[in-house]
């Protein structure tokens, strides 16, 4: 580990060069290359040089206690020998977790798409409830967010809605909600208090840039139509919204949150090539026999990641066993003890299944 550290921090050094040097500032492609390659080492690296000064004050101290006779000197070499090894075990813990391979997803910005499950209008109404959850928390995390399309029910519910949350790391915060989410409630509409059981599929994708994955326009099949919903001023009225079949998949993506068509379009263009992408993702996982999941999973649809029992006031994550008994205020947006806590056990996961 030492080795590789040793190396990265040449690296570093290097990068730190370029980034000062006038040719390199002068392209703006080198130039962001570089300083994300330099943001990306900057935590390795302090980490590395903490370790590097622990062990340089524990041969200090093992020096001091060699040579010294003072019993006051030999006392504070002591006790920064023992603070020294401290830091060097916290620090090389760190660094284990620092140098697992990144997901090359985690920065980019994500799609998610929410389809009403089990339980008709009750999953519709949860589907809304779980929109309002993570737009929230995306809003107060800094990052933007763009609906794509949303089939409204007359119950202020969503059959389906997608929606683009972008910003730096964003795929990271929201990777792991991908799967199937229950709900238990009593419904409005449930005259004797029974309560009852409806699913929820959240279907997680980081954007694809235009660069990763080609899309063959020849494949697709591309139709106007109006919009789908319950009204509103503009919805039913034109037909802006876009409608993409890709025929070989017969995958299908809607658009309809723009009054412009070529809008639409580009935005579905945008969803068809994401799944595309994620659709041949899933096909190289399936190929490859031999490869270390996480215990976490970033799980298949159909798993059951979450139970969210309005009853007991709790939302239950069944991946990594943890309760939280604040549904309200979780369902408001507030995701990060949940989601650092997946985080958490997604690297414990991969760092006891020894990957390099």
């Amino acid at each position: 580990m030492i080795e590789k550290l040793a190396e990265l921090e040449k690296r570093y050094l290097e990068i730190e060069e370029k980034l000062s040097d006038i040719g390199v500032m002068s392209d703006m492609e080198a130039y962001k290359k570089y300083s994300k390659e330099y943001k990306s080492l900057t935590p390795i690296i302090d980490k590395y040089r903490e370790y590097i000064r622990a062990q340089a004050d524990i041969t200090d101290s093992d020096d001091i206690l060699s040579t010294e006779s003072d019993i006051e000197m030999r006392s504070l070499a002591e006790e920064q020998k023992e603070q020294a090894k401290a830091t060097l075990e916290e620090t090389a813990e760190a660094l284990k977790v620092l140098l697992l391979p990144k997901d090359p997803n985690d920065d980019k910005n994500v799609i998610i798409e929410i389809r009403g499950g089990a339980g008709g209008d009750e999953a519709a109404l949860f589907s809304y409830v779980l929109y309002r959850m993570y737009t929230m928390y995306a809003e107060s995390a800094g990052y933007k967010c763009e609906l794509l399309y949303a089939n409204e029910t007359e119950l202020r519910g969503f059959k389906e809605v997608s929606f683009m949350i972008e910003g730096e790391g964003a795929y990271s915060r929201f990777k792991f909600e991908r799967g199937v989410h229950r709900v238990q409630r009593v419904p409005e509409t449930e005259a004797q208090g029974r309560i009852h059981t409806s699913t929820v599929t959240v279907a997680v994708l980081p954007e694809v840039e235009d660069v990763e994955f080609e899309l063959n326009m020849d494949e697709l099949e591309i139709t106007r139509h109006r919009s789908a919903g319950a009204g509103g001023q503009h919805v039913n009225k034109t037909e802006s919204a876009i409608r993409i079949i890709h025929i070989p998949t017969g995958i299908v993506v809607d658009c309809q949150d723009e009054r412009s068509q070529n809008k639409n379009k580009d935005k579905a263009l945008k969803v068809m090539k994401s799944r595309l992408a994620e659709l041949e993702r899933n096909k190289k996982d399936q190929a490859l026999a031999s490869e270390r999941k996480s215990q976490v999973g970033t799980g298949d649809r159909s798993e059951r990641i979450r139970t969210y029992n309005y009853p007991q006031g709790r939302v239950t994550d069944h991946r990594i066993g943890l309760t939280l008994y604040s549904l309200e205020y979780f369902l408001n947006g507030k995701l990060d003890e949940m989601i650092d806590a997946l985080i958490t056990a997604d690297r414990a996961a991969r760092l006891n299944a020894g990957e390099e």
